[in-house]
């Protein structure tokens, strides 16, 4: 038997069904699913923001929107909606009418949505930190809006209000006592394009490892270059501030810093940083030749003894000294500052070859202050850089074997990394 589409056998013969019609598939374009979601994504905002004020209504009155409370006082009376207003959340603008309320001993003050509020706190934690990632106070308008819509709170105007909290807490962070003891310091200035066109400001950064091993920034301020006047202001204030005794400063070869340090920290050792060295060096060395250089300069530093390095110091010499003086007198002439990491514990030495610690932190401010243009004001670019620094700062790791940083502080000797115990004799006393 042959049946035809669409038909089923049946008792009284065959029974005809419908064929279902043709359904295209729909293709929804990209762009327009992004545009629902963002609608949708803001109804519900907008709604939950409403519910919320109302039960903050409810909270304030006593009772829930035409409850009845016989033999009460009433608190007051809900008296409709105030005007309409833009606020800029997350998933961009709202337009709320906050209800109001008469007849109350006190006025009613919104906890959710304060007056003049127009935005939230997150859209507010937002424009310090699209400025500092480098976003241009012109820009902040037009890109913003295209977000947040028409509500976008952030305008050049912001950015000058902005600049002044900063500079408040500059202030009051660089008046800060300093309570802790500090082991270790290292030393380094950078160089920012702001100020006058044909210079560039100096800002002095000073970071110190306290006695649980954690790294701090003590100090950041404008300098005039590196020199001997300017480091020497920054250690005053330091000592002033608490920073009295430092077992160690590590920087690059500035005659300036190491000046002011025997000046106003005698007693604390200079470590010259190796990378800095390592540049000098090769910097007075052919091409052909760095890369040899650099493989015994590396094997120098990760010298297991201080005599060991003092011996490859020599092979390194009578390599080049002949053909290439002034690259071993650059290496040579600076020895001692060089290897006097082998005086502190071992496991710490990896933390005091260079002044990474602190060269690390500068490499998301160059960043930053080199995508921007020239700052007019050297004091915005300090401010900036503070910013930067102290946002770094929150990820910086102690150094490895903390606990051995009480023992450098306490003056305990080490050499070649190794604590020397002191011997004593028959009846106890240190030999």
């Amino acid at each position: 038997m042959h049946h035809r589409i669409g038909s089923l056998p049946g008792r009284g013969g065959e029974r005809s069904t419908p064929v279902p019609a043709y359904q295209p598939k729909v293709e929804w374009d990209k762009e327009e699913v992004q545009s629902i979601l963002d609608a949708v994504a803001r109804e519900g905002a907008q709604r939950m923001l409403i519910s919320a004020l109302d039960q903050e209504i409810e909270e304030f009155l006593g009772r829930a929107r035409y409850e009845r409370q016989p033999g009460r006082r009433r608190r007051g009376y809900r008296n409709g909606v105030g005007k309409a207003r833009k606020i800029a959340v997350g998933c961009g603008t709202l337009e709320i009418r906050p209800p109001r309320v008469r007849d109350t001993k006190e006025p009613f003050r919104s906890q959710l949505l304060p007056r003049y509020r127009r935005s939230s706190e997150s859209i507010r934690a937002l424009l310090p930190e699209l400025y500092l990632q480098g976003l241009a106070t012109g820009d902040f308008e037009p890109a913003l809006r295209t977000f947040l819509g028409e509500a976008a709170p952030l305008s050049p105007a912001s950015i000058v209000r902005l600049k002044e909290q900063w500079r408040a807490e500059y202030e009051a962070w660089k008046r800060r006592p300093l309570a802790a003891r500090y082991a270790y310091c290292y030393a380094d200035g950078l160089y920012l394009k702001a100020g006058p066109e044909d210079e560039k400001t100096a800002v002095l950064v000073v970071i110190g490892v306290t006695d649980d091993g954690q790294k701090e920034l003590l100090t950041m301020v404008e300098g005039y270059r590196e020199s001997r006047e300017s480091w020497r202001d920054v250690l005053r204030d330091l000592r002033r501030r608490g920073l009295t005794t430092v077992r160690l400063f590590v920087g690059d070869g500035g005659l300036g810093l190491w000046a002011a340090v025997e000046e106003i920290y005698p007693a604390a050792r200079h470590q010259l940083c190796w990378c800095h060295k390592m540049l000098n060096v090769l910097d007075k060395l052919p091409q052909r030749l760095q890369g040899e250089a650099k493989s015994l300069l590396r094997d120098i530093y990760t010298a297991p003894t201080r005599e060991d390095a003092e011996e490859r110091i020599g092979n390194f010499a009578q390599r080049f000294e002949r053909e290439y003086p002034r690259a071993v007198a650059s290496l040579v002439d600076r020895q001692a500052e060089l290897l006097t990491y082998y005086d502190f514990p071992r496991e710490h030495w990896k933390s005091l070859r260079t002044s990474n610690p602190i060269e690390s932190i500068f490499d998301p401010v160059r960043l930053r202050t080199n995508a921007t243009r020239r700052m007019r004001k050297a004091q915005t670019g300090l401010y900036l850089v503070f910013q930067l620094v102290r946002r770094a700062e929150r990820r910086w790791r102690r150094i490895d074997a903390p606990h051995l940083v009480i023992k450098v502080l306490e003056g305990v000797p080490f050499t070649n990394g190794i604590e020397v115990i002191a011997k004593r004799s028959k009846r106890g006393v240190a030999a």
